[in-house]
């Protein structure tokens, strides 16, 4: 059975003070929960404070990019010995934001994610239809595409060592989460994606959620076959909604 992972992204959030609060009030739900492994994924300036408050809780950490250099004249850039060297577990990768606003392509995804892996990290690969998509029913032509570098280039075995993340690009941030049908049917398309390379792997790989998961919807979500937990944005700045989203997967 795969165990299901809750997972923050703070995007470009928080203080030392914010980060010492939040941190300090969602500790005792991931100290009390046995089924579900919890992370937080905050900016690289915060990474050392979230180290040293994190370190012998079972909170793991991570960070919401990663250069594709280890090092060298790359200004504001950084590496994943950086990250390792700061105990971060996760890495996300290809989140909308990157693309949308970074214009990272699924080719320069495919790239940081295999050296994430080649430095012992774990690669937190995004993926995930606009509304413009959807409506035009592109919604798995755009789910292939994006996991086509991973799968075809790399290897599916890769994916022994990643998550995925599954997030609608126009449920993040809006408050219009996918229903739990909607979500399952994709999440499944992936997996089928993956079980035409091999069926082990896609039993075991794990598919968050993402896109406007609130305590309110998530243990509908949680409930669904294929889905292994979430990756929370917005929420997962207030205490009361992540402990709820802790407890659900739970």
């Amino acid at each position: 059975m795969r165990r299901k992972i809750v997972m923050g992204n703070w995007k470009l959030n928080g203080t030392k003070e914010s980060v010492e609060a939040l941190l300090t009030g969602i500790l005792p739900a991931a100290q009390a929960t046995t089924t579900a492994d919890v992370a937080v994924c905050a900016p690289d300036i915060f990474i050392d404070q979230v180290s040293r408050k994190l370190a012998d809780t079972p909170i793991a950490w991570g960070a919401e990019n990663n250069d594709v250099h280890t090092s060298g004249a790359y200004t504001g850039e950084t590496s994943p010995t950086m990250l390792k060297e700061f105990g971060c577990t996760y890495v996300l990768v290809g989140h909308s934001e990157r693309r949308q606003y970074h214009g990272e392509s699924d080719a320069s995804c495919a790239h940081k994610y295999a050296l994430l892996q080649e430095h012992g990290l774990i690669p937190v690969l995004c993926i995930g239809e606009t509304l413009e998509e959807r409506e035009s029913d592109r919604t798995n032509d755009v789910i292939r595409k994006q996991l086509a570098p991973v799968l075809n280039d790399l290897g599916v075995e890769t994916l022994k060592n990643a998550v995925i993340a599954y997030e609608p690009v126009w449920a993040i941030g809006t408050g219009k989460a996918a229903t739990k049908e909607m979500a399952q049917e994709v999440h499944a398309f992936i997996r089928q994606l993956i079980a035409e390379k091999s069926a082990e792997v896609a039993q075991g790989v794990q598919v968050l959620y993402g896109g406007s998961v609130k305590g309110a919807n998530a243990v509908e979500l949680f409930a669904q076959e294929d889905i292994d937990g979430a990756l929370v944005g917005g929420a997962a700045l207030i205490v009361e909604e992540f402990d709820a989203i802790i407890k659900a997967a739970g």
